[in-house]
């Protein structure tokens, strides 16, 4: 038997979803001044522009240093809960996926279970994602939005009723699920690669080693998201601008950014700083979440070989 599926019950992915929700908290509040610059870089490259230090600088310069702290009460909160469904649910997916195929054709499908399963995690995550980020871009896009996390969800609902909540369900979608099953499949396969290259097994590795292998395979899946998901990302910044793409329904809107924009620009404006910004966090997330699991008494589950001993 290859896999031990007692050992994934309710406690694994209870700890599984905790530990998922800690580390995108931690990661994404530690990068919200990076995030500041980029999301102000992408809603008027015009007067933001250069990389990513001197847009801080000029940032800091006419608004002062706690700009930078500006939606990290949403940052935090958002990304703690799409943490606990996304990294919850990926681990739930994957393991229910894996075994319902079976032990050689989970193996073999083992990238469209990768995929799948982020791609159905990442889904629900993003309804409870979406009200957070949507503060969180309205303040750093609005000065004199509220700064409370509650109270910018409270004053969104009540200008603009739900759909100042989901808004921007859509592009958060085409942002966040291709971005989710690139991180994830990308992270799973390179760490796969990594182990097979080394001369002595998984199990043989130190904690040491073995979070190397986490913060190396994390930051090329980081790399690799951010890039497959820029596009969007650039849409959900500027839709969430007041007025943006006119007064017609999301797609309408949408559509008028993407014109006004021009599809080069959605896909590069900003996208140096998000790489070295999805890098780091994405690598920061894989080492929080492969450290805390074991602390939190459980094994994450790693595809085998069949064919070969474990």
């Amino acid at each position: 038997m290859v896999y031990n599926w007692s050992k994934y019950d309710g406690k694994y992915y209870l700890n599984g979803a905790l530990c998922g929700g800690i580390c995108c908290s931690i990661t994404h509040g530690a990068l919200c001044p990076v995030d500041v610059v980029k999301t102000r870089i992408q809603l008027d490259s015009v007067k933001y522009q250069g990389g990513l230090l001197s847009v801080g600088r000029q940032v800091v310069a006419e608004e002062g240093a706690s700009v930078l702290a500006t939606g990290l009460g949403p940052t935090a909160m958002g990304y703690f809960v799409q943490g606990w469904f996304k990294f919850g649910g990926n681990e739930f997916f994957k393991i229910q996926f894996t075994k319902s195929l079976g032990d050689q054709k989970a193996w073999d499908m083992k990238t469209p279970i990768m995929l799948g399963a982020s791609a159905c995690a990442e889904f629900i995550a993003d309804i409870f994602l979406c009200p957070l980020e949507a503060a969180r871009i309205r303040q750093v896009s609005d000065p004199t939005f509220p700064k409370g996390t509650l109270a910018a969800m409270q004053t969104l609902v009540q200008r603009e009723g739900l759909m100042g909540w989901y808004a921007g369900f859509f592009p958060i979608l085409c942002k966040q699920i291709p971005y989710t099953m690139a991180k994830f499949a990308v992270q799973g396969t390179t760490e796969i690669e990594i182990y097979k290259a080394l001369p002595y097994k998984r199990e043989e590795m130190s904690k040491g080693q073995k979070m190397g292998v986490s913060v190396s395979s994390g930051f090329i899946a980081g790399v690799a998201a951010a890039i497959i998901s820029h596009p969007a990302d650039s849409l959900l910044s500027k839709i969430n601008k007041k007025g943006a793409g006119g007064d017609g329904g999301m797609v309408s809107r949408l559509a008028n950014i993407a014109k006004e924009t021009g599809f080069v620009k959605l896909c590069t404006t900003g996208l140096g700083p998000r790489c070295i910004m999805i890098g780091t966090l994405t690598a920061g997330q894989f080492l929080i979440f492969d450290t805390l699991m074991p602390i939190m008494g459980v094994e994450k589950f790693h595809f085998h070989d069949p064919s070969k001993p474990h």
